[in-house]
């Protein structure tokens, strides 16, 4: 229960104040003279004494069909030309709210009364955002990148063209490759030494024989 409550005091609070920002403040054109032909202060003098935004309100008093605010052009408020308002305001304490930033221009309905300086410019402040924050700029010394070093190139050793092997075409088809030499000091060896082994063994026997 008492988060719910404490929930529902922060959406009231928000609420308020949304409703306060969006309604604006409401300005008294001439203060307790209101909307005459001559007033205590020039209606321009108190206009730049005040900051006028969107949504901001201006009353304007007088008594109704003895006066009007009409809504005019640049051109129609110097020249006080009541034939071609934006907007005509004949009801009697009327009210005027500032829907967009920029120059307004309003006159009293009544010409002569116009020229005598029955007349006001109100200017509206344009609507400014909250600026976004941008991230930190990097230090200078963070900012200086070293450019990669490049291996330094090495000399290309200079090679000889390949020498191409004498195609097997080009060698005669019939030629025999000549045998190894063959080794006869070993069997010749082995030869001598069977006839002495032979001969030993006839002589052995012989005098034996000649014994008996």
């Amino acid at each position: 229960m008492g988060f719910e409550r404490y929930l529902a005091s922060v959406l009231i609070v928000i609420m308020l104040s949304f409703i306060t920002s969006s309604q604006g403040y409401k300005f008294y054109v001439g203060g307790r003279d209101g909307w005459v032909v001559s007033p205590s202060e020039n209606y321009n003098h108190w206009a730049e004494r005040n900051r006028f935004q969107v949504n901001d309100t201006l009353f304007f008093k007088y008594k109704k069909g003895s006066d009007s605010v009409l809504l005019v052009t640049r051109e129609d408020y110097f020249s006080c030309n009541t034939k071609n308002p934006i907007q005509s305001l004949t009801e009697g304490d009327s009210l005027f709210t500032f829907d967009r930033s920029g120059p307004f221009f309003f006159i009293t309905g009544n010409a002569d009364n116009c020229k005598k300086g029955q007349k006001l410019i109100v200017v509206v402040m344009a609507v400014r955002h909250k600026p976004q924050q941008q991230p930190p700029s990097p230090s200078p010394s963070s900012a200086v990148t070293t450019a990669p070093v490049s291996p330094p190139t090495l000399p290309i050793p200079e090679t000889n063209p390949p020498v191409e092997s004498p195609k097997s075409s080009e060698a005669p088809s019939d030629a025999v490759e000549p045998a190894p030499p063959e080794h006869r000091s070993g069997s010749f060896k082995l030869v001598c030494s069977t006839w002495l082994v032979l001969g030993f063994g006839i002589w052995v026997s012989m005098a034996l024989g000649l014994e008996n």
